[in-house]
């Protein structure tokens, strides 16, 4: 979840035209030609069978031309033998970056930026169905709460985490608060065992570190855990650092599993008797 905090419209078309020159798939495939075998949509793997710089790059323009190249370059790996997880991870994910990167950098503007995540973003729901039952525990008992900040552009990564937690065994809500008034009333809705918060600006810091004590006082489940992370746990973690909370860092995968094992270890304290 790359943070975009203020919005650009201004790009000349020579500049659109020199990324295409920059970063087409053609030059994609030249760039690897000689690191592996040649893959449906014209991706190739290095080695180690992952999906290295050249090819994160090639989702991202894939992202920038259509749906169906995207899946052109996702179905690719799949017959290579990638797992949709860590086609997720190192292939999504990253290419989501990577446009947040030439946004930042000025070399596409918010509207490319806009349509490219929000393919990348149907992406996650075409292969929903068989991401969840690719390795699928049993139900776990355990319920979250994904939650962005107040009026929030950028779904991506929560959406993608809420499907990790969700093949994990996990009972899943997610919920993108119109305002402060709505993130308040997610927050205290039901039970959950806990909660993540995704923030991605600066904008509405001192709105949540404000209701977050009372919040968390007056939720249901004494021993909610409230975990807190993107975009801005990389930017400014230290501003996040918020009492009763826990700072969540790394892929969907390992922020599971650092997830699950706080809870684990929450129950053993309150079961523990000296």
């Amino acid at each position: 979840m790359n943070a975009v905090s203020q919005l650009k419209f201004d790009r000349s078309e020579g500049q659109s035209a020199e990324r295409w020159k920059a970063g087409s798939s053609a030059n994609g495939k030249n760039a690897s030609l000689n690191v592996g075998p040649r893959l449906v949509g014209g991706t190739t793997f290095g080695r180690n069978d992952g999906i290295d710089k050249a090819q994160v790059v090639l989702l991202a323009d894939a992202s920038l031309q259509s749906l169906e190249e995207c899946r052109k370059v996702i179905v690719g790996w799949q017959r290579q033998g990638l797992s949709l997880s860590q086609i997720y991870i190192a292939g999504i994910a990253e290419s989501a970056k990577v446009l947040g990167e030439d946004w930042l950098s000025d070399r596409l503007s918010f509207a490319e930026c806009t349509i490219g995540f929000s393919r990348l973003h149907q992406m996650f729901h075409d292969f929903s169905a068989e991401f969840v039952t690719e390795g699928r525990l049993e139900p776990n008992g355990y319920s979250v709460l994904l939650m962005t900040e107040p009026a929030s552009h950028h779904g991506l990564g929560i959406f993608m985490l809420s499907e990790f937690f969700r093949r994990a065994g996990w009972n899943v809500t997610l919920v993108n608060p119109v305002d402060i008034h709505d993130f308040k009333r997610s927050f205290q809705s039901d039970w959950f065992d806990a909660i993540g918060l995704s923030v991605s600006t600066e904008r509405h810091l001192l709105e949540i570190q404000t209701a977050l004590p009372e919040l968390m006082a007056g939720c249901v489940n004494a021993s909610l855990c409230v975990f807190v992370g993107g975009a801005a746990a990389s930017f400014a973690p230290e501003k996040l650092n918020w009492p009763g909370t826990r700072l969540l860092k790394g892929n969907a995968l390992q922020a599971v599993e650092s997830v699950s094992q706080a809870l684990v270890n929450t129950e053993r304290q309150i079961n523990w008797t000296p």
